[in-house]
């Protein structure tokens, strides 16, 4: 699984995809500061 955690000034979302191109494409959207994770 993928993740997505983006920080938003106060604020910590996270976004959980099944495929790395679906994260990349989701990663181009955030004008914010975010990381990308894989996890099992």
């Amino acid at each position: 699984m993928w993740v997505i955690t983006l920080f938003d000034q106060a604020n910590v979302r996270i976004f959980e995809y099944a495929e790395k191109v679906d994260a990349l494409n989701a990663m181009k959207n955030f004008n914010h500061y975010a990381v990308l994770t894989y996890t099992y």
